[in-house]
């Protein structure tokens, strides 16, 4: 039995602060993409605040080189290759025993429920490439919120804020910068292999800036419901970009809004059905309830961010292997087989995929989860009487 705590985080600290609620803050939920430097300095501030519950995600193990600007990470960390978003976890637990902090190890696209996005308050973004910024946009658009964007170079960085009608990060992209995120997403019949990141120079002064800002914005915005009559305490960065240059110690915030009509991004999967599916239920049992939630026999699941690869082929030898997995796990799984990871270097595969799920699907016993719709997802559902989004709801109490 853990030990009995005698205190109550932030009194008499925080509560001294004229804008701050403590219960407000208590029952926060925040996202938090990516657990580097700058999510090691974003889950530190929240835990600091008292923040109660923490997603951190990210799939990628600790190496020597994230020492030198990562506050939570140490030594023995890299050495046994750990995940980041489970060390970020644990570490800032010991900060603050009082909060939960759920490190989620995967694709924050493809293996994140919108269930979970849907939960939050607001969504931070520590990522560093743009096809990453354009996937957390997508979902955090299609879920409603606003996500407060960081990103650090040199002794430069800068913060700029998304909020649905607003300001898209995709809006703001231009045409050379959406291609090459379209050439990293690859042709649909294709495996392209991940092209590894350049590392950027960065600094432990620069993270912790922009990592301190990033949380004092998530701050804000958990607060703007207390003040429905607009008349809030402080300014926040919604449309707006602020920049720090540490090499000439210059700060300015500057208006950065571009919301485009008829943008794809803009979707927002409103107001979902709730059920009693999970991603633990095989596919037959889950068209089954969902007919009779819409009403119809006629059903299609789209797989709109991770489609069921069945084999892929190789050119050169001609040859065909069965994979059986998500799309998301294609690239360590040809990593992992020898034999494909040779052929990898020389040679394309093209993928036999299912991207809609319905009746014809063979292989019925499978379940959600292990063809590539996470735990707590929303379902888009294609029927003869329109479209319809199914809320994976008996998977929320795992988070």
């Amino acid at each position: 039995m853990g030990k009995e705590l005698k205190y109550e985080w932030g009194e008499g600290v925080f509560t001294l602060l004229s804008w701050f609620k403590k219960d407000r803050v208590k029952n926060a939920r925040v996202l938090v993409a990516g657990a580097g430097a700058l999510g090691n300095e974003v889950v530190k501030d929240l835990a600091l605040f008292g923040v109660g519950t923490i997603y951190v995600v990210d799939f990628d193990r600790i190496e020597i080189s994230n020492l030198t600007r990562s506050v939570l990470f140490r030594e023995e960390d890299a050495f046994n290759h750990r995940f980041k978003a489970e060390v970020v976890a644990q570490r800032a637990m010991e900060i603050n025993p009082q909060i939960k902090v759920v490190p989620i190890v995967g694709n924050l696209f493809s293996e994140v429920g919108l269930g979970v996005y849907k939960s939050v308050d607001v969504i931070i973004g520590c990522l560093d490439s743009r096809l990453a910024r354009y996937q957390l946009n997508r979902m955090a658009m299609r879920a409603g919120k606003t996500w407060i964007d960081g990103s650090i170079e040199n002794l430069t960085g800068v913060v700029k804020e998304y909020t649905p009608g607003v300001s898209c990060y995709e809006c703001g992209l231009s045409k050379e910068e959406f291609n090459i995120i379209m050439l990293r997403t690859g042709c649909a019949d294709v495996v392209r292999s991940q092209t590894s990141q350049g590392r950027v120079a960065t600094t432990p002064v620069s993270a912790s800036i922009v990592g301190a800002i990033q949380a004092q914005e998530g701050m804000k915005i958990i607060h703007l419901d207390e003040y429905p009559d607009g008349k809030l305490p402080f300014t926040t960065l919604q449309g707006k970009m602020f920049r720090y240059e540490g090499l000439t110690n210059t700060v300015n915030t500057y208006r950065f809004a571009s919301w485009k009509k008829n943008c794809p991004a803009h979707e927002q999967w409103e107001n979902p059905l709730q059920s009693s599916l999970s991603a633990k239920h095989t596919v037959k049992h889950v068209l089954e309830e969902l007919k009779r939630i819409c009403g119809t026999d006629m059903i299609e699941i789209n797989m709109m961010n991770n489609k069921f690869v069945r084999r892929i082929i190789s050119d050169k030898p001609e040859k065909e292997f069965e994979v059986m997995i998500p799309e998301s796990k294609l690239d360590d799984y040809i990593s992992a087989n020898a034999e494909l990871r040779k052929l990898s270097y020389k040679t394309v595969f093209h993928k036999d995929f299912y991207e809609n799920i319905d009746d014809s699907f063979p292989f019925p016993e499978m379940t959600l989860e292990s063809i590539g719709i996470p735990m707590y997802d929303v379902l888009r559902v294609s029927t003869n009487k329109g479209m319809f989004y199914i809320e994976l709801s008996a998977d929320a109490q795992n988070f």
